[in-house]
């Protein structure tokens, strides 16, 4: 029997996960009319508060979304001289460096080709201040559509690239850290090193073609990528010291140290909604609320999407969001289904719960979903865990001091070593379509005889 609180924590959810929901179809389709549908139905059912807040939200969404995507019109093109601002570290890719610079308050993508360009550029980092010059023309209607949630508005073709400067303090602090990582780590072997640079700060740019693919193929590809495990186990590891401040310093330090990994990390789409939530819960805490996940995740959509619109164009946003709804909202309830399997129900339940989150977006834009992934997460992310929380300080260590990197960095060796084997052999065994579609069905099929088999247990009272 569910009392009053949970009656109403459970509407609470469910007008949350509406909102959210509201919002999120309001940016994409950038329509009132999905909106005023929405209201009139909760308005119908008698929610007329509830009504009146999707309303209200959703045709905000629409605004915002329709600026957001009028600001993806170049306001200035053709020939630029001067400074700009470097967004994000250049990625290789095709013989080819890609970054993104701010010229006049306006994102643009250049390509950069030729080694001694590509050396040069690879020495840039987010933040920094460049001398460039060259020509800005506007994109085509496909191309844009694809960099949108990088707010990239045009292209950017070099004549010549010059001088470097540092820039914000934020920016070169956050520099100096990722810099004593990649070289505490550099101690590894160089696909070792760049797999766990992914793992700790999710900086994936030098990981070889050949390992980006049998992680996606091995359903692993997302532990390259900052998500809520890497906040949480930070946060953990600052306990100690939140531990013993007073209420609100506690949470002024919580919030400044999920900002600070933020810029760390470059605030990628996943660790914004990763951060967003442990923010949220933190401030719940804070205020003596409840903390219940996937309402903080809903409110977090909602709030992200409001404040960009164009993150609804990352696939990455809705991998990360798809995951945690999957682990937080389908792994708990499937564990209870699942209780005969003991001490595996949980971690069974949590990966299934991943992998049908992520179903959808997966399907949509990969054409796949790993069948082998399940069992590849279940051996693989215990000991990604591991990396994530000794990896960083230990990077660190061996970072400032180098004598003693080889044995510092050991332990994250054995396990960055141990989760490239497991995304190996998963890569290698995940069958090809149609006999992955049937194992998915044989796999769901057993499921639902080990749930089955729970109710016909249960005696009747």
């Amino acid at each position: 029997m569910v009392g009053p609180d949970g009656r109403h924590a459970g509407r609470a959810t469910a007008t949350a996960l509406l909102v959210a929901a509201t919002t999120a179809v309001a940016v994409g389709w950038r329509a009132p009319l999905p909106v005023v549908l929405g209201a009139i139905v909760c308005a119908g059912v008698g929610r007329v508060r509830v009504g009146l807040l999707v309303a209200l939200l959703g045709l905000v969404a629409v605004g915002r979304a329709d600026s957001a995507w009028a600001g993806l019109t170049p306001d200035h093109l053709g020939h630029f001289g001067g400074w700009a601002h470097v967004v994000d570290e250049p990625q290789r890719s095709a013989g080819a460096a890609r970054v993104i610079l701010e010229i006049d308050g306006e994102r643009f993508e250049v390509w950069v080709r030729g080694r001694a360009a590509q050396q040069r550029v690879g020495r840039w980092r987010a933040g920094d201040q460049v001398l460039v010059a060259g020509e800005r023309t506007a994109l085509d209607d496909d191309r844009r559509d694809r960099v949108a949630w990088q707010h990239v508005v045009g292209d950017f073709a070099p004549d010549w690239l010059s001088d470097s400067r540092a820039g914000a303090p934020l920016a070169v602090a956050s520099n100096r850290v990722r810099a004593l990582v990649q070289r505490g780590a550099s101690v590894l072997p160089a696909d070792q090193a760049a797999l766990a640079r992914g793992l700790v700060i999710g900086d994936d740019r030098d990981q070889p073609p050949d390992m980006v693919q049998r992680f996606r193929d091995s359903g692993l590809a997302h532990l390259t990528a900052v998500s809520g495990q890497n906040v949480a186990l930070l946060l953990a590891a600052a306990g100690p010291l939140l531990s013993r401040a007073r209420p609100f310093a506690r949470w002024a330090l919580t919030l400044a140290i999920i900002g600070w990994f933020v810029v760390l990390t470059r605030a990628e789409p996943s660790v914004l909604r990763a951060g967003t939530m442990a923010a949220l819960s933190a401030t719940a805490f804070a205020l003596g609320r409840e903390r219940e996940a996937v309402r903080s995740l809903a409110v977090a959509v909602t709030v992200l999407l409001l404040a960009d619109p164009l993150l609804a164009r990352s696939v990455g946003f809705w991998l990360s969001v798809g995951a945690t709804a999957g682990v937080t909202g389908i792994g708990p309830a499937l564990a209870r289904r699942l209780h005969r399997l003991g001490p595996l129900a949980m971690p069974v339940a949590v990966t299934l719960g991943a992998q049908l989150g992520v179903a959808v977006p997966s399907l949509l834009v990969f054409g796949r979903l790993s069948l082998i992934g399940t069992l590849a997460n279940l051996v693989a992310v215990p000991v990604a865990g591991l990396v994530m929380l000794f990896g960083l300080p230990a990077c660190l260590l061996a970072g400032a001091v180098p004598v003693i990197a080889p044995v510092v960095v050991a332990p994250v060796a054995i396990g960055v070593r141990w989760v490239d084997a497991v995304a190996t052999v998963a890569a290698a065994a995940e069958p090809p379509a149609p006999w992955s579609w049937l194992g998915w069905i044989v796999l769901a099929l057993a499921v639902l005889s080990v749930a089955t088999l729970r109710r016909r247990d249960t005696p009747v009272r």
